[in-house]
């Protein structure tokens, strides 16, 4: 008889935990493993610590001991020209027109599940393996694949996944879906793994310290002028250092002194200017939204109750959607939230469903 081909999987190992547990665990399931690690920049190109990023060559270090422990092949694979045009030029181009990107879900949709397929493809491998907390089921009466919330609500990360297509999670596996942050380290300890207490990576990758505007300037060789604060009328009310440097909804480090908190409210980014006013003239309840990626449905055809959130660590609203041409929805919420920003994904959900996402485009003024 001839001898039945195991699937193969390519698994993304950044040096953490829960990567290296989901190797271990599809290892166990029978898969033929093959590690590996995106080189997505070098830290020295970025005047980057090498301790405290992920991506540094700790991280190599520790994922490539996890594959040595595991006893299957490993490679580095150097995408840091992809990553600087897919993503760190993004997030630049979004802050310069006032916007405020979200570099994780691009690396996702164009680096870990557009790239790392393609490679998995070029070494027969069926199949990309993540330590993401998602669960993908595929729902015969649809004929389609649902990306659906962990187990472990607290660490879930299907909003940041939800710019996955059809064909893509067709070719992905998230073991830890059903897992528990506590199960993972658990696992790893019991494995005897290097990283089983290694911290989470929290920030963004590439400005680990949180300084933005200081990692823009060195990168782009720009500065950003200092202009002036308006309040609603118009008027000056102080002046600002680059309104790049100012989110919506900020309050703190404005130095302004107008006997009442004040918020960032607006950027007239054309004009240099920033405007601030009362909590609630941060609140809205309609947005608009573009680059549409829909995967429990095939399109929205119609009216669509919805329960939806415009920010990782945020509650979920409901809110109905609406078609406005074939790649821009309006929704609105039944209750108006809180600084919703240009430049955010909005997810929409059906119960623990994605049924689809898409990047804010534009704020309607509130009548």
């Amino acid at each position: 008889m001839p001898e039945v081909q195991t699937a193969g999987a390519l698994i993304a190992m950044s040096g953490g935990v829960d990567s290296s547990v989901a190797a271990w665990l599809t290892l166990r399931a029978g898969f033929r493993c093959v590690g590996t690690t995106m080189r997505l920049y070098r830290n020295e190109d970025l005047g980057l610590s090498q301790f405290h990023t992920c991506c540094s060559q700790r991280d190599i270090d520790d994922a490539s001991e996890v594959a040595f422990q595991l006893d299957i092949p490993y490679e580095v694979l150097d995408f840091t020209d992809e990553f600087r045009h897919c993503v760190i030029d993004k997030f630049i181009r979004v802050y310069e027109a006032g916007g405020t990107p979200n570099p994780c879900i691009d690396c996702n949709r164009y680096m870990k599940f557009d790239r790392l397929l393609r490679a998995a493809q070029a070494r027969g491998l069926d199949y990309v393996v993540t330590g993401h907390y998602a669960r993908i089921e595929y729902d015969s009466s649809s004929g389609r694949y649902l990306l659906k919330k962990a187990r472990d609500g607290s660490k879930d990360q299907s909003y940041v996944l939800a710019m996955l297509t059809q064909e893509q999670l067709a070719r992905i596996r998230f073991p830890l879906g059903d897992m528990t942050k506590a199960e993972v380290r658990e696992t790893a300890e019991r494995l005897g793994f290097c990283n089983a207490r290694k911290h989470d990576s929290q920030d963004i990758c590439f400005v680990p310290d949180g300084d933005y505007v200081t990692f823009m300037e060195q990168y782009t060789g720009r500065r950003y002028p200092a202009g002036d604060f308006l309040d609603q009328t118009g008027a000056v009310v102080g002046r600002h250092r680059g309104a790049v440097g100012y989110t919506l909804g900020q309050r703190k480090g404005l130095g302004l002194s107008m006997g009442r908190p004040v918020y960032v409210c607006g950027k007239n980014m054309a004009a240099n200017t920033v405007t601030v006013g009362p909590e609630e003239a941060l609140y809205s309840g309609t947005l608009l939204a573009e680059e549409l990626n829909w995967i429990s449905i095939p399109r929205l055809e119609g009216p669509l109750r919805v329960r939806a959130k415009t920010r990782y660590r945020q509650a979920e609203e409901w809110a109905t959607a609406y078609p406005e041409g074939p790649d821009r929805v309006r929704l609105e919420f039944d209750r108006p939230q809180r600084a919703v920003t240009a430049g955010q994904a909005v997810v929409l959900y059906d119960g623990d469903t994605v049924v689809g996402g898409g990047t804010i485009t534009h704020i309607p003024a509130e009548n």
